[in-house]
């Protein structure tokens, strides 16, 4: 009975912080685009580039295109490619 007020406390202080708490046991936070993680694929489709380019730019430095690594995953935040898209704008 007390471990279940404390789970039911916790899913009220999640409701309220706007989390859900899944069923395997795991929160996940609300999803807005500062916080999409894509895949290189996806990424790479976004800016409308090679997958092998996102990689080579990445190992190479040549943009400052921020990769989050997730084991050997290579993921990228929307909000950052859409700030580096906005900043390769030439004014013409």
């Amino acid at each position: 009975m007390v471990c279940d007020n404390r789970a039911s406390a916790l899913k009220e202080e999640l409701a309220m912080n706007s989390v859900e708490l899944s069923s395997n046991g795991y929160t996940t936070a609300p999803r807005n685009s500062n916080s999409v993680l894509m895949s290189r694929k996806e990424a790479a489709a976004y800016l409308g580039v090679a997958e092998i380019t996102l990689a080579i730019w990445c190992s190479t430095g040549r943009y400052k295109l921020p990769v989050y690594k997730i084991g050997r995953l290579a993921k990228y935040k929307q909000a950052e490619l859409d700030a580096f898209i906005t900043s390769r704008i030439a004014n013409i």
